[in-house]
């Protein structure tokens, strides 16, 4: 059986699946998901290729990260054959980026996880936080928490892609291995690819998360409480239709166009069901094999012109 691709994360060593699974849903943010569901929908990702799985104590007030570690530990293999990420800063009762807050935060996730460490630490939305703290403050902290052996990698998040280019200017090359940027890099917003070079220049590796720009490149539209502006809501709704309409899935669209850009190491989406797993995957598999479908993707990026790359503030509070 064909293997999904294996990319290296910048000068880590680490090589992550180029689909990355997402634990957010695993703490039912996006509605309820079975101990089973959620133990099946790790186990079909593995045995699929995928060796990287993103949590964080924030996604459903720290149940994804215990059902994540549970279904890790059912996978009953060894402990170097997955990649695991989880983040600090950023909890239910809110933000705290402080050096004492993240290094209690560690041995936390890592009971919730059980796991002795994790390969990457990601300081959770950074624009949240004073910059300055997360330079001075919160990286060192993660540095000792490296030398401590509970992270191997040290990581930074956030929605506005000035937050990466702020800290990593401020740091010497290497504090920071990995950035996660979500939704600059799908259809409608491409506006990361404008930062790869630097971030090469740096040696930091990327994952890009949300290649479906929170549900806006999906038949079912995206969730009420989405932020995009009705003008990007619309053009979007108008070019999942156009898809449907010739017979095509803007989503399998969506990740074909995230997954071609070999610069970014992992296209990071949540999965709660063996379905979905499935359904990013055959997505990979044949983009590999394949290509993607050209045709209609000029066609979906016509429609998309008039709001290409329009973002929306940080802040909204999923509800």
């Amino acid at each position: 059986m064909a293997k999904l691709e294996l990319r290296e994360l910048g000068n880590t060593g680490l090589k992550l699946s180029c689909v990355g699974f997402g634990a957010s849903p695993l703490g039912n943010v996006f509605g309820s998901v079975s101990e089973e569901e959620a133990n099946a929908s790790v186990r079909e990702a593995f045995r699929l290729g995928i060796n990287f799985f993103d949590t964080s104590p924030y996604y459903g007030g720290t149940l994804s990260e215990k059902v994540l570690g549970k279904a890790l530990k059912a996978l009953g293999v060894p402990r170097d054959n997955y990649i695991v990420s989880t983040k600090c800063g950023r909890y239910a009762e809110g933000f705290d980026f402080s050096a004492d807050r993240v290094t209690k935060s560690i041995d936390e996730s890592l009971a919730r996880l059980q796991l002795d460490y994790v390969d990457i630490l990601q300081c959770h939305d950074i624009e949240f936080g004073s910059l300055d703290q997360v330079v001075n403050e919160t990286i060192p902290a993660l540095q000792k928490l490296k030398e401590a052996g509970k992270i191997r990698f040290i990581g930074i998040t956030g929605l506005p892609l000035g937050v990466f280019t702020y800290v990593l200017d401020r740091l010497p090359p290497g504090a920071v291995d990995v950035i996660l940027s979500y939704c600059h890099h799908s259809i409608n917003d491409s506006t990361l690819e404008d930062l790869l070079p630097y971030l090469k220049s740096k040696g930091v590796g990327v994952i890009s998360a949300s290649p479906l720009a929170m549900g806006l490149l999906t038949e079912s539209g995206p969730p009420h409480w989405h932020p995009a502006s009705p003008e990007l809501k619309s053009a979007c709704q108008a070019a999942a239709a156009y898809c449907k309409e010739k017979g095509k899935n803007i989503s399998k669209l969506a990740m074909q166009y995230s997954l071609s850009n070999k610069d970014v190491s992992s296209v990071l989406v949540g999965m709660n069901s063996v379905r979905q797993v499935e359904e990013n995957v055959a997505a990979a598999m044949e983009l590999a094999t394949a290509g993607k479908d050209e045709e209609t993707l000029l066609e979906v990026e016509a429609i998309l012109k008039p709001v290409k790359n329009q973002t929306w503030p940080s802040g909204i509070q999923q509800s």
